[in-house]
């Protein structure tokens, strides 16, 4: 299957290269990065071994749409998307929390509720709620990056006594993180959807704050379907999600948690078909839009020449 699995390039003036899990990161010139959206697909923090057609497409795509809708909100980092599954933007300096927000008891949230917990990173939470209840306000969540490992919880409190972001810089970060959560919630609720929690992350250059990254994608956000929520909540059914936590079932169901141990699936021409079927299936519910496939050829080729092509104007 035509995908790509990996990159190797060598741009003109490219000054550094760092492979994610899903993303390959090209900086070119100390003022611009290259965010090739890889296929690859990552879960129990685990790059699993086949990488999944249109995936990374689907993931820049929804990414740029919304990044595009939010630009009244705040300045973002994009400069450009010249591939289905490449966006080239402004190279800004990241702090160093993400900014997650959550408007639904889910996910995590329920997990620190149900064992006890009633504040998570300084927000209080009520008694008597239920896995997937709304909450009376949405709550900032704010992880730190853990120098080894998974991303770590942390309060606003600890985020300015530690200087990890300023107290006047960090006002802005919730600012913008409220006013990007309605704007989210607002476009989700148009198309039969309910934006439970994302996260945001931010960056600064020459002074001024920018958002970056990807947002509102079903790898960095949790939705639900609207239609029958309140119906499922009163029975204690599970919500109807639309993330990729099919992936994660499908692994469970296959005895793969990323413990010691385990071993990967078998993941046959099938499966991979399913799950790139599916990932347009989400592409189409979440922007409205019919998904395009690209034209036939290679695939790598078609990437590399629309990005030198972009570079050449710059």
């Amino acid at each position: 299957m035509n995908a790509i699995k990996e990159t190797n390039f060598n741009f003109d003036k490219q000054t550094a290269f760092y492979r994610g899990k899903v993303r390959d990161v090209y900086t070119i010139d100390n003022q611009y990065l290259v965010m090739v959206a890889s296929d690859r697909i990552s879960a129990f923090d685990v790059v699993l071994p086949r990488p999944i057609p249109y995936k990374g497409q689907v993931l820049n795509q929804v990414a740029a749409k919304f990044l595009k809708a939010t630009a009244d909100i705040l300045p973002n980092w994009v400069v450009s998307v010249p591939d289905p599954s490449v966006t080239i933007g402004r190279m800004c300096e990241p702090f160093k929390v993400e900014m997650v927000i959550r408007g639904y008891l889910a996910g995590h949230a329920w997990r620190t509720y149900a064992a006890g917990g009633r504040e998570l990173c300084g927000e209080v939470l009520a008694e008597g709620l239920k896995e997937n209840d709304k909450l009376p306000e949405p709550i900032i969540t704010p992880t730190t990056k853990a120098a080894v490992g998974h991303d770590e919880d942390i309060s606003k409190v600890d985020i300015l006594a530690k200087g990890i972001v300023s107290e006047e810089d960090y006002a802005q970060l919730e600012k913008y993180t409220k006013a990007l959560f309605q704007r989210g919630t607002e476009i989700a609720k148009e198309r039969g959807l309910i934006l439970v929690d994302t996260k945001y992350e931010f960056g600064k250059k020459d002074g001024k704050i920018y958002l970056i990254d990807e947002i509102h994608t079903p790898d960095s956000s949790r939705y639900f379907y609207a239609e029958g929520y309140e119906a499922r909540q009163a029975t204690g059914e599970p919500q109807k999600q639309l993330s990729k936590e099919f992936v994660r079932q499908w692994l469970i169901e296959n005895g793969f948690q990323g413990k010691d141990g385990q071993q990967v699936p078998e993941m046959t021409d099938e499966i991979i078909q399913s799950i790139s079927e599916r990932y347009i299936e989400l592409y189409e519910h979440i922007t409205g839009e019919k998904f395009v496939y690209p034209e036939a050829g290679e695939i790598l080729t078609r990437v590399e020449n629309n990005v030198n092509q972009a570079l050449a104007i710059r």
